[in-house]
């Protein structure tokens, strides 16, 4: 999270970091501000609110804002994952100006970007609501931004998949193309890494057949309409049953939130969706500044 929050104020305050607007108000003007939605939507990110404004204190080289504790009040009004409401109050915030300031658009750009996330999850998590089908993201996620996105997914009920290319082993359509077949892709992969969890891709039911008998942790069907789906998810299923070894299926592929509750009908355990991060839009969120209450 610091590492992020640090390179977005590198972009902002430049190096050595300044605010050539926000500074000629002073460092001694006292300032209030509040964040209120203009949406409806999932709040999340209003846990940076206090990273942010310590960051841009040490950057702005304001190491006395610090001492004896920071001279900036935040108190969130709404909690990561709240369903909230246009016009409603998110957090209010009272310190020196020009540390509001100068924080203010990398606040906005974080919390904007991960309610979006986690109101677009919400969405697709109502849509399979009553089928007992889990909705997770993927990797395709802004760089430099899946720590605080898979969180923005979580915050709208949605689950993680894996965190990136070295903590699950996948083996995907790429891989079998450049191996030739799914079954030598999925004993080189056990091979070289048998200590990690195994998920398979698979794009037809003759590639499934193949790939049941190593019994992945989960076969991801990528792209097949509802009948094969259908079928796919029996299939594993009745394997688990005469194995005794527990596979998840899970869908994947295009799948929209007019497409999402057909697809959970299927019998799939879960469903993938790329557009949770991909192609969500910002939640619009304003901050509000004004003078400091006198006294």
């Amino acid at each position: 999270m610091q590492r992020i929050i640090d390179a977005a104020l590198a972009e902002d305050l430049g190096e050595p970091a300044r605010d050539v607007t926000s500074r000629a108000l002073g460092s001694d003007v006292a300032a209030s501000a509040v964040l209120v939605s203009r949406d409806a939507g999932i709040a999340c990110g209003l846990g940076l609110l206090e990273p942010v404004l310590e960051a841009v204190a040490r950057r702005l080289g304001d190491a006395g804002e610090l001492t004896g504790g920071p001279a900036w009040q935040v108190v969130l009004e709404a909690a990561d994952g709240a369903a909230i409401a246009p016009g409603q109050q998110l957090a209010a915030i009272e310190g020196p100006a020009h540390l509001l300031l100068a924080a203010e658009r990398t606040i906005l750009n974080l919390v904007q970007r991960m309610s979006g996330i986690a109101t677009l999850t919400r969405r697709y998590v109502g849509a399979v609501e009553g089928t007992g089908v889990e909705v997770l993201d993927t990797r395709k996620t802004t760089p430099g931004l899946r720590v605080l996105e898979r969180h923005a997914v979580r915050c709208g009920g949605g689950l993680n998949h894996r965190a990136g290319l070295y903590d699950v082993a996948m083996v995907k359509d790429t891989h079998v193309d450049a191996l030739g077949s799914i079954t030598a892709a999925i004993v080189s992969v056990r091979e070289a890494s048998p200590e990690v969890p195994l998920v398979v891709e698979v794009r037809s039911e003759d590639e499934l057949i193949r790939a049941l008998p190593f019994a992945p942790a989960v076969i991801l069907l990528d792209n097949m309409d509802r009948d094969q789906l259908s079928r796919c998810a029996h299939a594993i299923r009745r394997q688990a049953a005469l194995t005794g070894v527990r596979i998840r299926s899970e869908a994947s592929g295009g799948i929209t939130l007019e497409s999402a509750r057909d697809i959970a009908e299927t019998g799939v355990d879960r469903i993938s969706v790329g557009a949770l991060t991909h192609s969500a839009g910002v939640l619009d969120v304003a901050m509000q500044v004004q003078a400091a209450r006198p006294g």
